[in-house]
Order: C-alpha cells, then structure tokens, then sequence
C-alpha cells in the first residue's frame, strides 16, 4: 500500500481534528481549535463552521489552514499514528449537497446545519505530513493524495440503501471480526474508494478495504470478501 493511501484510510479512520487558522484578531498568530471533520470521497475535508466563531473569522481573513488528528486508541503518543493536513480552506455553495452526506455522520449537526450562520467549508490538501508510526515518517503531495471522480460517488446512496436493509447481520458480523465488539444497534454510514463506516450501537466504526473499489460491483466484491474472512 502507497503512503497516499495510508494517509487517506488514517484520515477517514477519525471525524475530529486540530483546525488551526491563523488569527485575524493577533495578526497572524497561530489559532488552534478543535471541530469534527468527514473525508469526501476524494480526500479532502467538510467542515460545518459558524460565522460567529474565531476560526471561521480566520479563514474569511486569510484560508490557509492545517488539520492534525491522531490514533486516538493508542497511549504511546510520540509512535501512535497521526496525520497533519496542510491546505487552503473554501466555502461551498451548495450547503445541502454537502449535507446529504455529512448529516449521516453528524445527525447531532442538523440543529447548526439548519441556522443560516453555519456554512460548510472544503480543506483542499496542498501536502500532508504523514507518521505511520515510529520510524514510518514521510511528506505526502495532494497530486498523489487526491483521488479523481468515480462512479461509486453516485452509487453510494444505493449501496447503503441495500447493506441496511438487506444485510444486517453481515455489517454485525464486520464488528464482531474485525473490531471485536458485539452490537445490535447497526447501519452503514457511507463508503468510499477506501473502506467504509458503519454506526454500531451509538458509535461510528471504520473499515479499510484491501484495494481500492471504484465502483459498486468492485464494492460488492469487497464486502463478500471481508463477510468470508468473518466466517473462516
């Protein structure tokens, strides 16, 4: 697997950061604030910020940004993995396309989603700075990072549609082999050319694919393989 790769599943594998702006208010000083995240299709980051807060009156002032989030299972902090996400951040127009997607990982957000003074803005990474782990350091360019369109984009809604209402059980046995933990509660969330994500009693789970899957038959292989591997 490429380091492009690697970066993108430990990304998608979190749904908070580190956002720091630089401050309008200190001059450029750095501003570091905490706010939840969700990687698009194509690597880059949503993010549903209000008018009202200082990082947002930050990035109006100037976009340049950088994100960081980290293996948060992981107690040795200095070799646990993490990723620092350098870019520039954009308001997008279409609120409610990005909706559609960010409110089934963020259902708690319909309330700002819903105020006129919330607006979703895009992170485009320009490089990312990638630990894998003690020793597994390296620098990560977007040219490599980001991933072109592909049909599974427009398929997702479809494939979700299917695993929830037909293949419940498998999404619960998913759990079970590959996170070790028994849940009633299951639906999927979403899934891209990576992995996917499933909500499992309350609470967001990520699996990465093997190979990358582009579309919904390539997804369909996957899914059999990973319910095969749940039952040798």
């Amino acid at each position: 697997m490429n380091n492009a790769r690697e970066a993108r599943q430990l990304l998608r594998g979190h749904y908070y950061g580190a956002l720091c702006t630089l401050s309008k208010k200190f001059n450029g000083h750095p501003f570091g604030s905490i706010t939840p995240y969700l990687v698009d299709h194509d690597g880059s980051l949503l993010i549903l910020i209000s008018t009202l807060a200082e990082h947002t009156k930050n990035i109006q002032y100037d976009p340049r940004v950088s994100l960081i989030t980290h293996n948060q299972n992981d107690s040795h902090i200095q070799t646990q993995g993490r990723i620092t996400v350098v870019g520039t951040a954009y308001i997008v127009e279409d609120k409610h396309q990005a909706g559609t997607r960010y409110l089934r990982y963020f259902p708690e957000a319909a309330g700002y989603f819903a105020m006129h003074d919330f607006s979703f803005y895009r992170i485009v990474p320009q490089a990312l700075r990638f630990i894998g782990g003690f020793g597994k350091i390296h620098w990560v360019e977007a040219d490599s990072y980001l991933v072109p369109p592909y049909p599974l984009i427009e398929q997702e809604a479809d494939v979700i549609a299917h695993m929830n209402a037909d293949h419940g059980d498998a999404l619960r046995r998913y759990c079970q082999h590959f996170h070790q933990c028994e849940v009633l509660d299951v639906e999927m969330l979403g899934i891209d050319c990576d992995g996917m994500d499933v909500r499992a009693d309350g609470k967001i789970r990520h699996f990465d694919f093997a190979e990358v899957v582009l579309d919904a038959q390539q997804a369909r292989h996957a899914l059999v393989e990973m319910s095969q591997r749940t039952k040798q």
